[in-house]
């Protein structure tokens, strides 16, 4: 195998602590932390749930590796259950950690570093223990080959050995508030395991690895299968009393979500999560949900949810043109779609934090313009960029090209809201065309940004961040594999993205996001779809979950197999 080189890096024995840093047991971005070390277990889990039995699991497309930490091929769905962190996210607080392979962190009160001092438990599968050398192994190679939004941050510090089981980050210009957290949420490699191995390539072969669970069967593409640690070293610390309950969890892939439900539906699946409002009203007249085998819930949530939509390539024309995109936003009939297609289950996405207090309001705005009213703004619009109506096709009266691009969506069952979007369009002499792509090939066209038009989404969080920089940045539109589908690129967006990391309150936090909500929303930058404040979920019994759901929704993790 090649054997992994790496920049070397500053290495300080027994650098002297910082007499300001304040020792920390959960971590809070903005605030503090709800649990204290006296707490025993996360009030969304369960901890005498019992353990054991099988959960089987649906996941579409394929996967071609089992590194997910870099962008090489697509990982394995669960991977996260084999590699423990610094410390562990909860769900039940905007963005709180607490303790797992670090046992507490010191942080100054301007949070230009961190401490990590490790558990002396912690240990990887094979029972070697984890070591600050593991910690410094990981910043580097991750630094070096992770995913582009670890380069960006890891590579503002500089990491200081104190001792086996201690490790000092410290920050250079550029940290915010939230590097801090970001360097908690470091996965740890094994140094011993990886460095006579490549890394940034795609791998089939098992990692060594220190979580819960670890792999014990891959049918490549097809099916992954997790077993339980059962002398997992951390199994009773706070973020993990009550979790990971199950003896195996399976992963079975499906071609799409389709071929998935019949799988759930015929008994081969123990839970599903539905995200289609229409399916979740009209697919599950089936016997086992009418026989009590099958329970079906709604779960209302808190957190935001998908900003999903037609993201135009705003790199390319005709959509570099917000008088087209202002255009197409008019002619999409939403509350059409909605009725017809979902039974009017959904609410419509007005905001890029939607279901969340973060989103900017416009007290002054009117109801945007439907039917006819609609069509002669699109029209106008359209005809102040040149296009217009020659022969029933529009037509850019300049250049003769006919107003015409490609709408890509990754499954089959969206195709439907691509058409009806295409039937407006139609109308005005627009001639969209859909294709459905599967997982891989849609995916490297989005890494790429090889597009003219997607029905895709952002993710969202109670707590925005230094992501914001990946999602609209100048810089992350001209670099693939980030998340600016749009090509985004405006000064005051980058200056307000910038920001959001910095808050100290919650009430910077809501100014900063409201701003560049509001920036975002008069850019046209997608064609809004809907969102859900409720998780659909159905399983088959004696899976169980527990009674209390989280700010963020169901936690699969927590649930259990009722004996």
């Amino acid at each position: 195998m090649k054997k992994l080189f790496y920049a070397p890096f500053l290495l300080i024995l027994l650098f002297p602590f910082s007499a300001h840093a304040e020792s920390h047991f959960g971590l809070a971005m903005v605030g503090t932390p709800k649990y204290t070390a006296e707490s025993t277990h996360l009030d969304y889990a369960n901890p005498d749930a019992p353990k054991g039995g099988t959960l089987r699991q649906s996941a579409i497309g394929t996967f071609d590796t089992l590194n997910p930490f870099t962008i090489k091929g697509k990982s394995a769905g669960g991977l996260n259950l084999v590699t423990d962190r610094l410390m562990a996210r909860v769900w039940d607080e905007p963005f709180t950690m607490y303790p797992l392979i670090a046992e507490r962190v010191d942080v100054p009160a301007d949070r230009s570093s961190i401490t990590f001092y490790l558990n002396p438990k912690a240990v990887f599968h094979d029972g070697a223990p984890i070591t600050a050398q593991d910690v410094l192994f990981s910043y580097g190679i991750l630094k070096e080959k992770g995913r582009p939004n670890m380069r960006r941050i890891y590579k503002l510090a500089v990491p200081e050995l104190i001792d086996e089981r201690t490790i000092k980050f410290s920050f250079s210009e550029g940290y915010d508030r939230e590097t801090v957290m970001i360097f908690a949420l470091m996965p740890i490699l094994s140094k011993a395991y990886w460095t006579d191995k490549e890394f940034d390539t795609t791998t089939l072969t098992p990692p060594l690895g220190s979580g819960p669970y670890k792999i014990s069967y891959i049918d490549p593409g097809r099916k992954i299968t997790y077993e339980r640690m059962p002398d997992y070293w951390a199994k009773d610390l706070l973020p993990n009393k009550g979790h990971h309950n199950f003896e195996k969890i399976i992963f079975d892939y499906y071609r799409d979500t389709g071929v998935a439900l019949e799988a759930f539906k015929s008994g081969e699946i123990d839970l599903w999560r539905e995200w289609d409002a229409g399916n979740w009203n009209s697919a599950y007249d089936f016997p086992d949900v009418h026989d009590g085998k099958v329970k079906k819930e709604e779960l209302k949530h808190g957190r935001p949810d998908r900003v999903r939509g037609f993201i135009f390539n705003t790199r390319r024309a005709p959509f570099d043109d917000i008088r087209v995109r202002q255009a197409l936003n008019l002619l999409f009939d939403f509350d059409w779609v909605n009725k017809n297609l979902f039974h009017g289950a959904y609410e419509r996405i007005d905001s890029f934090y939607p279901n969340t207090d973060l989103a900017y309001k416009d007290k002054t705005a009117s109801a945007p313009p439907s039917g006819r009213e609609a069509m002669r703004q699109a029209d106008a619009l359209l005809k102040e960029a040149g296009w217009v109506v020659k022969d029933g096709k529009r037509t850019h009266e300049k250049t003769g090209k006919a107003l015409t691009f490609e709408i890509l969506v990754d499954d089959p069952s969206q195709e439907k809201i691509a058409l009806a979007l295409v039937n407006n369009l139609k109308r005005m002499g627009i001639t969209p065309r859909v294709r459905a792509l599967d997982s891989a090939a849609f995916r490297d066209r989005l890494n790429t940004y090889d597009f003219d038009m997607i029905l895709y989404y952002w993710n969202a969080t109670l707590s925005p961040g230094t992501e914001q920089m990946l999602y609209w940045s100048c810089e992350s539109a001209e670099t693939q594999g980030r998340w600016n589908f749009a090509g985004i690129c405006d000064l005051d967006i980058d200056d307000l993205a910038m920001k959001i990391p910095t808050a100290k309150t919650r009430a910077a936090l809501h100014s900063y996001t409201q701003a560049l909500d509001k920036k975002l929303l008069e850019g046209q930058y997608m064609i809004p779809l809907y969102y859900n404040p409720r998780d659909y979920v159905a399983y088959r019994p004696p899976v169980t979950r527990p009674e209390t759901v989280p700010l963020y929704g169901m936690v699969v993790e927590t649930w259990w197999m009722d004996r």
